[in-house]
């Protein structure tokens, strides 16, 4: 993998704790490193946004969206999503930190190897719309869905990368201040047009991509991003077939659904999407699903991005190169706000001044709409009727009128014809319509079935899990409450599965936590959360236990809690010089503090007394750890010197200063000068401070 050299970050040690390697990518709001994380010993994907954008007054909100994200991230648990693991700041640094992914990304793959076959084009978009479904079902809405935030892995691994741009679909329907991220070759036209957005725009997103992995093409595109953003907003997306005619009509139905003009008329979100499209892959034949189309002629759009966009083949997305299309509040100090054409003669401007890349930013003033501006037609004028021949007196001055009444009831009956005609045919014929009941979410299927077939209207029905609609009942319809279809149309009901169980995967005890959380997500729970636990007996790390049971059949978003060991607990070395060994070894046994007992003489402490102790009263340790304490034998002994037949004040002398006491026995209580006896014989060894008797 290629690096930059000469980036002062690369070798450097963020927070103390992330090695930094080598340059992955750089993008307009962050550039992403591979490092080490040192304390874990793994390799992740380090984002650090650029100095610069905390500068200025703007500075607070780039930092402020910059760590949202990373919140919002957190809180999605996906195998198909980059999971993000940490946040922080190192001095003037803003960073996170996410799962690496070693591999190239879908931008890249396209323009390498050309368009996808069918079958593996369905399987890479469901594994994605997969992904979404995670985040759609806790309120997240991507924002940014494209081919270079989809990243595959060597290892076969589908992820979408880079939810930097989401943030909850209730905040962004209530914002005012007209600010939409996005790339325009996937930007949905609600949110071109008036800012709006949810998780229909996603999906959209989507379906221009199904279509470019398909065709190899997108399906509009032009010399500058405004060409682009008006047929997104004015045109439907041709079908595939009218690229590769051998495409079935699924396929064009599948794509036609999800990247509908109208957000009403795609699927209301990811999960409903995926049924969509896993119903069409079982219909299709295998040859279809196994064929490839080829690579079409090179087609020149300002809105598709090169592969050599960043400075290395990027394994974590195209990193913050968005689009910001800013709604509303933008007026010329001296002219007023631009409205009409005059809006589009802006837009255009602003847009040429960006035409070296994937990413655009401009202004729609007060959400004037994206259309072309339009003249008013010349006026069309008709020469004068030329005057009767005054001359001519025997001429028929009845037969114009005659002539006009012919014409006004030849015109009436025309009408009329045309007016029964239409009646009929709106009325009762092929073109009536009629409206779908309202109500019908909500109610359960043999209910909604009931209703239709009173209405005269077909219907099928689809299963999807759902968190909050029980089992059974309509989650939604499409077309939607009270919306006009034809009176022999087909409403399709989506009935709640109830909310998807999973089986707890075994083995878990025992585990790391960083496995067991892994393994949790890969079997689909979105709600695990952990309880650190001092423990002597297993590594920091390990997982002690489970709140639920390993093997049980529970709902997806279950809290799961994984009780972690934290290691020994820290305590503070208690006072125990001084002390005897039981009483010091008493002292440590409720701060689980092991004595370790070594033994010398000492002329100063009592025998059985501890001398001193390492570490010493006060220090720092953890539960467990050994205290070494070196205990008393009390006084050493020494040699009795040899002093026999040595006159008495000699021998005091000497037997004193080998550290004995010295007591004398006179002969006849007066008589005698020379040592007769000693009570210790001589080469014997005694305890230094012992008393010898000597006799005269």
């Amino acid at each position: 993998m290629a690096s930059t050299l000469t980036d002062s970050l690369v070798g450097r040690l963020v927070d103390g704790r992330y090695k930094v390697d080598s340059r992955i990518a750089r993008g307009g709001m962050a550039t992403v490193y591979l490092a080490t994380d040192r304390r874990l010993d793994r390799q992740v994907a380090l984002k650090v946004m650029h100095a610069h954008l905390a500068d200025g007054a703007s500075g607070a909100d780039f930092v402020s969206r910059f760590r949202r994200e990373a919140r919002a991230a957190a809180r999605l648990t996906h195998p198909g999503l980059v999971a993000v693991f940490d946040q922080g700041v190192d001095g003037e640094t803003s960073y996170l930190t996410m799962e690496y992914v070693d591999g190239t990304n879908l931008r890249r793959r396209l323009h390498e190897d050309g368009p996808f076959a069918v079958g593996e084009a369905l399987q890479v978009v469901g594994e994605v719309l997969d992904a979404l479904a995670a985040a759609h079902r806790q309120n997240l809405v991507h924002r940014d869905i494209k081919p270079e935030n989809v990243l595959l892995s060597t290892d076969g691994r589908v992820k979408v990368a880079d939810f930097g741009l989401a943030r909850a679909v209730t905040e962004v329907t209530s914002t005012t201040t007209g600010t939409i991220l996005g790339t325009v070759a996937y930007l949905g036209p609600e949110l071109i047009s008036t800012g709006a957005c949810d998780t229909r725009t996603d999906v959209y997103a989507v379906g221009i991509m199904l279509f470019e992995m398909l065709t190899g093409r997108q399906p509009f595109v032009g010399e500058t991003p405004i060409q682009v953003a008006f047929q997104h907003v004015n045109d439907d997306v041709p079908v595939p077939s009218t690229v590769v005619p051998w495409l079935p009509a699924e396929i064009d139905e599948l794509v036609c659904a999800l990247a509908a003009r109208a957000p009403e008329d795609r699927p209301h979100d990811a999960p409903a999407a995926l049924v969509h499209l896993r119903r069409v892959m079982a219909l299709l034949p295998p040859d279809v699903l196994g064929r490839r189309a080829d690579a079409p002629p090179p087609v020149v759009s300002f809105a598709q991005g090169t592969p050599d966009d960043t400075d290395a083949p990027s394994s974590v997305g195209e990193i913050d190169k968005i689009d910001e299309i800013r709604v509303g509040g933008d007026t010329d100090e001296a002219d007023g706000p631009v409205r009409g054409a005059g809006a589009t003669d802006h837009l255009t401007q602003a847009l040429d001044t960006r035409a070296s890349g994937s990413t655009i930013a401009f202004t729609l003033p007060d959400r004037d709409r994206l259309a072309p501006a339009t003249g008013t037609a010349p006026a069309v004028s008709t020469s004068p009727t030329a005057p009767v021949d005054a001359d001519r007196p025997g001429r028929d001055r009845r037969r114009p009128r005659r002539r006009t009444l012919v014409s006004v009831v030849s015109i009436l009956l025309i009408l009329g014809a045309l007016g029964g005609g239409a009646f009929w045919w709106f009325g009762y014929g092929p073109g009536s319509f009629t409206s779908v009941p309202t109500g019908l979410a909500g109610s359960t299927l043999e209910d909604a079935e009931a209703r239709l077939d009173a209405a005269a209207l077909l219907h099928e029905s689809v299963e999807a899990f759902h968190d909050t609609v029980p089992a059974g009942e309509v989650i939604s319809t499409d077309p939607g409450d009270g919306e006009r279809i034809p009176k022999d149309g087909t409403v399709e009901l989506t009935v709640s599965s109830g909310i998807e169980h999973f089986v707890v995967p075994g083995g878990l005890v025992g585990a790391s936590v960083g496995d067991a959380r892994a393994s949790l997500s890969s079997v689909g729970f979105t709600a695990v959360t952990e309880s650190g636990e001092w423990n002597l007996d297993h590594p920091e790390g390990t997982v002690l236990g489970l709140s639920v049971v390993e093997g049980e059949s529970l709902p997806h978003n279950t809290p799961v809690v994984l009780a972690v060991s934290k290691g020994p607990e820290p305590v503070v070395v208690p006072q125990v010089q001084s002390l005897t060994l039981d009483e010091a070894t008493e002292q440590l046994e409720p701060w689980t503090l092991a004595p370790v007992v070594v033994e010398e003489y000492s002329e100063t402490v009592p025998e059985g007394k501890v001398i001193s102790q390492a570490p010493e009263q006060g220090s720092a340790a953890l539960r467990g750890d050994e205290v070494t304490l070196k205990v008393s034998l009390g006084m050493p002994f020494v040699e009795v010197p040899d002093v026999l037949f040595t006159p008495v004040a000699e021998a005091r002398t000497i037997l004193e200063d080998a550290g004995f006491k010295v007591e004398v026995n006179y002969f006849m209580g007066f008589l005698g000068n020379e040592v007769r006896s000693q009570s210790e014989a001589p080469g014997t060894e005694v305890r230094k401070g012992s008393t010898i008797t000597l006799d005269l």
